[in-house]
């Protein structure tokens, strides 16, 4: 069975191989780089937890080699370039399970999973030459959620634990007074600043009312989820009743299939 398995991902790497090859591979995959792979890294990653939520087996297995395969791409990718391979790759996880697992391949004696979480983080810390005064800065702790965390939930995260050491408002109207200010000046600069500033200005208006949410005890991530599943559903329900393509209706009676869509499924 091992043997079975250490072929199946020697096919697979031969495959990517063979995608990337000048001789003959496939142009898409010959015009990949490591940054122009980013969205695919991400898109996977999401279709393996949605697949894991619907408890589909089968599905989950399916998505969780689409993700597989941007590993092995990353690795061949690099591998051209001289950099590393997917040797390195499962060398260096190999490697550092085993370090941050003394209780299971040292000697190291644990009494419940908070001390295993514990040695965790110091190993993690040594490895990556901190000192117990830098692990201990809120700044750290920070600056991991902003870079293991997609966007909304680093954001989320980051305000939570600035506020758990004081930094606060004093009372909801205080947030409500932030988010004004920065709807105002959203909207200054997309009638006077840079795309680039208009983009900071955006990124201060999202983390104001993410910290709106937070007062309210409700969660974004959630939120927008929500929001996306519903705006799909109203669409689903226009395309029951329509009988030509979207682009084909004017505004005014796509607002009109719009409101016959929610209400149709604010009945059923």
């Amino acid at each position: 069975m091992e043997n079975e398995t250490l072929i199946a991902l020697q096919e697979l790497i031969d495959v990517v191989e063979k995608l990337r090859s000048p001789d003959g591979g496939c142009p898409w995959d010959l015009a990949q780089t490591q940054e122009s792979l980013i969205p695919y890294i991400i898109e996977e990653a999401y279709e393996v937890i949605d697949a894991i939520h619907s408890g589909d087996q089968k599905a989950i297995a399916e998505e969780l080699g689409d993700l597989l395969l941007q590993v092995i791409l990353q690795g061949q990718i690099a591998k051209e370039s001289g950099n590393f391979s997917i040797k390195e790759i499962a060398q260096g996880i190999s490697h550092k399970l085993i370090r941050r697992h003394p209780h299971v391949f040292s000697d190291l004696r644990v009494e419940n999973i908070e001390e295993i979480h514990e040695n965790w983080e110091k190993i993690k810390a040594q490895e990556k030459g901190e000192t117990p005064e830098t692990t201990k800065k809120l700044t750290t702790k920070l600056h991991r959620y902003r870079r293991s965390l997609p966007p909304l939930m680093g954001a989320v995260k980051i305000s939570q634990k600035a506020a758990k050491v004081g930094f606060e408002w004093d009372c909801i109207e205080d947030v409500w007074q932030k988010f004004e200010e920065e709807l105002g000046e959203f909207k200054q600069a997309l009638a006077q600043e840079t795309p680039e500033r208009q983009e900071s200005e955006l990124g201060d208006l999202l983390f104001a009312i993410i910290q709106i949410a937070r007062w309210y005890n409700l969660d974004p991530n959630a939120a927008l989820k929500g929001t996306n599943q519903r705006f799909i559903q109203r669409l689903a329900k226009m395309e029951d009743f329509i009988d030509r393509p979207f682009e084909e209706y004017t505004g005014m009676e796509l607002e009109a299939l719009w409101q016959e869509a929610k209400k149709k499924l604010a009945n059923s």
